[in-house]
This record gives structure tokens, C-alpha cells and sequence, in this order.
């Protein structure tokens, strides 16, 4: 592991970033986890060919449990901490389970990757540049039951400002086609590659801490993957994916955001999945 290790740390270096001062190279969790002020956990089994996520569950959740209470001990109280290996929320929530000195809302797990690609699909079916798309909603869970939502999201055209109903013109291709593709990119990518996303993941990684560090757009908001407190009817002591708008390194869930039937429907069922994953965890 450490010969491993090294070689990414060789990388690194041949990066040349120049905000990277030192990287200290470790397997001891009380090394690694000592005062830090980010947690990035993407070490978990990882997910393959075939694989469902109850298996991916069973396997990580003791994992998770350990660098929980590794966190708790040696961290800062004030770590912001990420989970990206999966399934991810719910092994964020049983890693804050574990690290009860640490505010829960502390703890996060990336759906930004979805909500990344959420966006990406948009502007390719209208032909426009990402940055044209904003405000895009994952809700629940980084799964294939994920509801991937553009009912408030917006579209900048050469006419001016649309909603994405507006400017797309089909309503059947957002509810069935382009919500699959969503629901199913890491499972296709899985099919071509032959290992999980790589690169998408990381730059997902670095869009979520960089809004968490310095904020997000006026009028924009970001999805994270969020310890719940009921918006939207979303069940308790879950990590559930928001809409959320971060300042002063705060995430705050954006409330008030209408929902029709059938996207109600689509919410309760990765809902229903969480609380599944929940309670098989804490059965595990």
C-alpha cells in the first residue's frame, strides 16, 4: 500500500501545483486524520460490473464506521468533510454517526457529479455551453433512483433566459429518457470502461468543495448531499440530496420549490431507498 502510495505521491509532485506545500504519506489513521481541515473519503470497495449497491453497502459500511470514529478523534471539530465512496450517503451518515463530537452538518456526500452531469445533458440536447444551464436539482440519493429535476432550471439562449421546459419542448424526453440517462451515467460508463467514473468524480469532487469553500453564484444554487431536516417532506436522519446555497462556508437547503404529483412520486421512491440503506446499515 505505502509503495502505492508513494507513487501517487510522485504524481503529485509532477503536478507542480503551486498551492501544494507538503503531502504527507500514511496508512495510520491518527497520521492522517490529525487537525485536518477536509476530509475526502473516496477509499471504499469500489463498485463493479454487475454489482448492486446493497452488496457496496455491506462491505464499506464497517469501513466507514471506523474512519467515523478516526475523525472524531483526531480531526478539527470543524472539518467539512466529504464522502464519494459508495454508496455514499449512506456511508456519510454512519461515518457522522461515528464522530459525534463533529456537527453533523459537517458532513456531506457528493452528488455533485450527478448534478454535474444533470446539467451537461441539457445543454447537448439544446446545444448550448454548460455555463449557459443553472440551477438543475438532484434530489436523494446517488443511486439509480436519483431524481434528477430541471422543473426551476434555467436555460441562457441567444433570445434570452428560458426555463429548461421552455426551451427543450419536450416534455416526455425530461420524464423518461433524459431522467434514465441520468440515473444510469455511472452504470453505462461502468459497461464501457470497465471501472467506475475517474475523472468526472474528481472534478465532481473539486466543483463541490470549491462552492463549499467560496461559495455559490447569487440566484444559483448547487446540489450536496445533506444530513435532512425534513424539506420537502424528505425523511429524518438520512443524507438526502438538496438544492443548497452556500455562504460563508455554510450550506443552507433552498425551500419553497414547487412539486407536482409525479415528481413527488419520483422523490419518494430514492426517499424510501435511504431509509432502506439506513436501516440495513445500522442493522450491518
Amino acid at each position: 500500500m505505502l509503495t502505492s502510495l508513494g507513487g501517487l505521491r510522485m504524481e503529485l509532485e509532477d503536478c507542480a501545483f503551486e498551492t501544494l506545500k507538503d503531502i504527507v504519506v500514511t496508512v495510520e489513521a491518527c497520521e492522517a486524520f490529525k487537525d485536518i481541515d477536509v476530509a475526502l473519503l473516496v477509499g471504499a470497495m469500489p463498485r463493479k460490473e454487475g454489482m448492486e449497491r446493497k452488496d457496496l453497502l455491506k462491505a464499506n459500511v464497517n469501513i466507514f464506521k471506523e474512519q467515523g470514529k478516526a475523525l472524531d478523534q483526531f480531526a478539527k471539530k470543524t472539518v467539512k468533510v466529504l464522502v464519494v465512496g459508495n454508496p455514499a450517503n449512506t456511508n456519510c451518515l454512519m461515518m457522522s454517526k461515528n464522530a459525534p463530537s463533529i456537527p453533523q452538518e459537517n458532513f456531506t456526500a457528493l452528488t455533485r457529479l450527478d448534478f454535474n452531469r444533470a446539467k451537461s445533458q441539457i445543454a447537448l440536447r439544446l446545444g448550448v455551453p454548460v455555463s449557459a444551464v443553472k440551477n438543475c436539482i438532484i434530489w436523494g440519493n446517488h443511486s439509480n433512483t436519483q431524481f434528477a429535476d430541471v422543473a426551476h432550471a434555467k436555460v441562457m439562449l441567444p433570445g434570452g433566459e428560458k426555463s429548461v421546459y421552455e426551451a427543450v419542448k419536450d416534455d416526455s424526453w425530461i420524464r423518461n429518457e433524459y431522467l434514465s440517462t441520468i440515473q444510469k451515467r455511472g452504470a453505462a460508463i461502468i459497461s464501457a470502461r470497465k471501472l467506475s467514473s475517474a475523472m468526472s468524480a474528481a472534478k465532481a469532487i473539486v466543483d463541490h468543495m470549491h462552492d463549499w469553500w467560496f461559495g455559490t453564484k447569487p440566484g444559483e444554487w448547487v446540489t450536496m448531499s445533506v444530513i435532512s431536516d425534513g424539506s420537502y417532506g424528505a425523511p429524518l436522519d438520512i443524507m438526502f440530496s438538496f438544492p443548497v446555497e452556500i455562504k460563508d462556508k455554510k450550506w443552507k437547503i433552498v425551500k419553497n420549490l414547487s412539486m407536482d404529483d409525479w415528481a413527488k412520486s419520483k422523490f419518494k421512491i430514492t426517499a424510501d431507498e435511504l431509509v432502506e440503506e439506513r436501516e440495513m446499515a445500522l442493522s450491518t
